[in-house]
C-alpha cells in the first residue's frame, strides 16, 4: 500500500516545497517594504480612533515582529497563484482530460474570490466592527490598541473572510469530480446556516453586526454554490461519452 501511494507523497512533497519556497520569496520582497504594508493595515484603526487615542507597543520586541507578520501576510497573498497552481498540479493527473483545460480559469477565480474576501473585510466589516467596538466603550476609556494584536487579529480575519469567498470555487471544482451536487447543498442547506453563523461567530470581532456581516455573504455564496454545482452536473451528464474517450 505505501508504495502505491509513495508516488503521490513524492509529488505531494515537490508542491509544497515550490509553495513554501514562493511564500518564502515573496516574504523577502514584503519585508522591505513593511513599514507601507503596515500603514495600509492600520488606516481603519486609526480612522475609528478618536481623538486622544493611539497605537502603541507594550514589549520591545514588538514592533519587529510586528514587522515579520505584515511581511508574511502580504508575502502568503502575493504567492497565492504560486499556491493554487501548485495545488491544481497534483490534483490534475486525476482528472479526465477536458477537465484539465480548467487549470488557468481555477487559479484565476481563486485568486480573485480569495482577494473579493479580503476586500470586502477591509472596506466594509472591519470599519464597521472597530467603529462599534471602540464607541462603544470610548466615552469611559481611552483606547490605546497594541500593534502587535490588532496585525494578528487583522490577518486572522482578513485570511478568514478570503478563504470563506473560495465556497463557489470549491464548490465547482468538487462537483466537476462528482463528490457534490446540489440536490446534496440544497439537502444540507440547514446544517450549513449553522455552520456558517458558527463559524462567523468564531473569526469575527465579538459584535452582532461583524457576525451578519460575515454571514449574509456567506449565505449568499451558498446559494450561488448550489447554481454553481447544478450547472457543473448538467454539463458533466451532456458529455458522458467525451470523458470515457479521453479517460
Amino acid at each position: 500500500m505505501f508504495e502505491e501511494l509513495k508516488p503521490h507523497l513524492v509529488e505531494l512533497r515537490k508542491r509544497l516545497a515550490i509553495s513554501i519556497f514562493a511564500v518564502i520569496v515573496c516574504f523577502g520582497l514584503c519585508f522591505l517594504f513593511w513599514n507601507p504594508l503596515l500603514a495600509w493595515m492600520t488606516a481603519p484603526l486609526k480612522q475609528a480612533l478618536p481623538a486622544g487615542s493611539n497605537i502603541v507597543f507594550t514589549q520591545v520586541q514588538e514592533p519587529f515582529f510586528t514587522a515579520m507578520k505584515v511581511a508574511f501576510f502580504a508575502g502568503l497573498i502575493l504567492a497565492l497563484p504560486v499556491i493554487f497552481w501548485q495545488f491544481w498540479l497534483f490534483v490534475a493527473p486525476g482528472l479526465y482530460e477536458n477537465e484539465k483545460k480548467y487549470v488557468i480559469p481555477f487559479v484565476i477565480s481563486a485568486t480573485f474570490m480569495f482577494i473579493c474576501g479580503a476586500a470586502f473585510c477591509y472596506y466594509v466589516v472591519v470599519p464597521l466592527g472597530f467603529q462599534f467596538l471602540i464607541n462603544f466603550g470610548g466615552q469611559l476609556f481611552t483606547a490605546m490598541p497594541s500593534i502587535g494584536e490588532y496585525v494578528g487579529f487583522f490577518t486572522k480575519i482578513l485570511i478568514a473572510f478570503g478563504i470563506s469567498f473560495e465556497l463557489p470555487v470549491i464548490t465547482f471544482f468538487l462537483a466537476k469530480i462528482g463528490l457534490i451536487d446540489d440536490l446534496i447543498l440544497k439537502k444540507y442547506f440547514r446544517y450549513a446556516v449553522v455552520v456558517i453563523f458558527t463559524f462567523s461567530a468564531i473569526v469575527t470581532p465579538p459584535d452582532v453586526l461583524s457576525q451578519f456581516l460575515m454571514a449574509v455573504p456567506l449565505l449568499g455564496l451558498y446559494g450561488l454554490s448550489i447554481l454553481i454545482a447544478k450547472s457543473a452536473s448538467q454539463k458533466d451528464e451532456s458529455e458522458p461519452d467525451a470523458q470515457d474517450a479521453d479517460k
